[in-house]
């Protein structure tokens, strides 16, 4: 039997009120820009014991400053700098961003990192070198590290990083096949774009496709009325 664990990509509803419905969610907001450490802190007290978190890694160990998400970072980068920035670059900064995203985790008692890659972060040698230089590099004890790769990647290639840097492959099940990792993690962006929501008959596919420990986080602008009617189905199914 499947452990299933099924929530939201950040709280789509007052926390109060999201805890009460689920027993997972994937935090967002240290993507854009990392909280204060204080915050970690609060959400981890003010949650229910036994509530799981994991999150998003920061943006500049990912993306590059072009990247229209850097629109929502407070930090101003220095224009010579940017270049250090993103692609998982064998840099001060990057490295230097890691540090703060694993301190906001371990305050938090997230045991899962997720870093998602933008659509040009694309399986050219370079980007695989760095790839293979920033996971080989830093301290991850203790934490599963999950990828989420965009674009033109083989699955060979997908597969085969990962096995190499011990990564949990991300996909969004209905799109993409989880092709290696000890645990499922799925992050469900709609079907059809960010603004549908699921049928019925997607969420039993889905359900389907759980095998072992699953995390399935929706992504989607009706994510809190998707996740709650996937929770009946794994409900039924237990």
């Amino acid at each position: 039997m499947a452990r299933i664990l099924v929530g939201c990509c950040g709280f789509p509803v007052g926390r109060e009120r999201y805890y009460k419905a689920f027993k997972g969610v994937e935090i967002q907001q240290t993507f854009y820009r990392l909280p204060a450490i204080e915050t970690a802190q609060r959400w981890r007290e003010e949650a229910p014991r036994g509530f799981i978190f994991t999150l998003k890694a920061w943006q500049l160990i990912t993306h590059e400053p072009r990247s229209p998400t850097y629109r929502r970072l407070k930090i101003k980068i220095a224009p010579q700098k940017e270049k250090n920035y993103g692609s998982f670059k064998p840099t001060d900064e990057v490295f230097e961003a890691w540090d703060a995203t694993r301190l906001f985790a371990e305050k938090l008692g997230a045991g899962i990192v997720l870093f998602q890659c933008p659509a040009s972060f694309t399986p050219e040698i370079h980007n695989k070198k760095n790839m293979a230089r920033f996971f080989q590099s830093v301290n991850r004890r203790g934490f599963t590290l999950v990828w989420e790769p965009r674009g033109k990647w083989k699955g060979e290639e997908i597969k085969e990083l990962c096995h190499e840097l011990d990564l949990v492959h991300c996909v969004d099940p209905l799109k993409d096949k989880p092709l290696y990792g000890r645990l499922r993690y799925f992050r469900l962006h709609g079907k059809k774009g960010y603004r549908s929501r699921y049928e019925l008959e997607d969420l039993k596919k889905v359900l389907e496709m759980c095998r072992g420990e699953t995390f399935c986080f929706f992504n989607n602008m009706y994510m809190y009325e998707d996740a709650v009617e996937f929770s009946r189905l794994v409900g039924k199914r237990s």
